[in-house]
């Protein structure tokens, strides 16, 4: 659903929220829910959640028993790596930063964990 979610947005970069339990203010790493958002910002080299999109899935991972754990968005032009820009609107250092890069003719997806502007890879498993 992500990555359809990033083609479909072309040529703009696509974005959305992801959901799943935290546990002591960490994300187990489980995410239980997807949420496709609009980017607010219509750009192929930036994005903003529109916030009535988040505040619907804020809602629904309520409704859930669960919480945002993270956000991913897609880089039109570059590589499946955080830019300078990501890094600085890093909102929450709890959260998985996933990047989906469509600059090569496959899709390529990678996640993240960004604390104080070190950025960290994570493993990506689909069950």
């Amino acid at each position: 659903m992500i990555v359809a979610h990033c083609l479909d947005g072309l040529p703009d970069e696509a974005c959305g929220m992801l959901a799943g339990p935290m546990v002591a203010g960490e994300p187990t790493g489980e995410v239980s829910a997807v949420y496709p958002c609009r980017n607010a910002d219509a750009s192929a080299r930036t994005y903003t959640v529109e916030p009535r999109d988040l505040l619907k899935a804020m809602r629904d991972a309520d409704a859930r028993g669960d919480e945002l754990v993270g956000v991913w968005h897609s880089h039109t032009h570059t590589d499946a790596y955080p830019s300078p820009t990501d890094v600085r609107q890093a909102v929450d250092p709890a959260w998985l930063y996933v990047l989906v890069s469509l600059r090569h003719g496959e899709p390529a997806l990678r996640a993240y964990r960004i604390r104080d502007a070190a950025i960290v890879e994570v493993a990506v498993s689909v069950a």
